[in-house]
């Protein structure tokens, strides 16, 4: 099976289980996509790209902090030291995102269910605390 079936079987699997919070959300410039419901917000898309050396995943994390941006990217940094697979990353317009790759020589379905779950977890963890940093003006 490619990498590219093991990822859509494995996306949805989810999609189609009545007790999960994932939904489809398309398919866009040869990228696939997925939306899943947080805590922390309403909800994380995260759109695939299944390359020939790795499945690259990334989902918006927020805008560029208007308010104290080196803290706030001090932040993201350290808490990339303890991420795994997935990691917080500004482009090129200062919009944080979490992105994260997948070697594809030998993936499995726990590997994929691995990057979401990181995506979750670094989503949860990092959202409140960059709000409270670099988008609330100093009190």
């Amino acid at each position: 099976m490619s990498s590219a079936d093991l990822l859509r079987r494995v996306t949805t699997e989810w999609v189609e289980d009545e007790d999960s919070d994932v939904v489809w959300c398309g398919e866009h410039e040869g990228r696939w996509g997925i939306r899943m419901a947080q805590q922390a917000r309403d909800f994380t898309t995260i759109w695939f790209d299944v390359g020939e050396i790795t499945i690259g995943f990334e989902a918006y994390l927020l805008p560029p902090p208007p308010h104290n941006t080196g803290e706030a990217l001090a932040y993201c940094l350290k808490r990339n030291w303890k991420s795994w697979p997935a990691y917080i990353a500004a482009d090129d317009r200062g919009e944080l995102y979490v992105k994260g790759r997948i070697p594809i020589a030998h993936i499995s379905g726990e590997d994929i269910e691995r990057a979401v779950g990181a995506v979750y977890e670094l989503i949860e963890v990092s959202f409140r605390p960059l709000l409270a940093v670099g988008y609330l003006p100093d009190a």
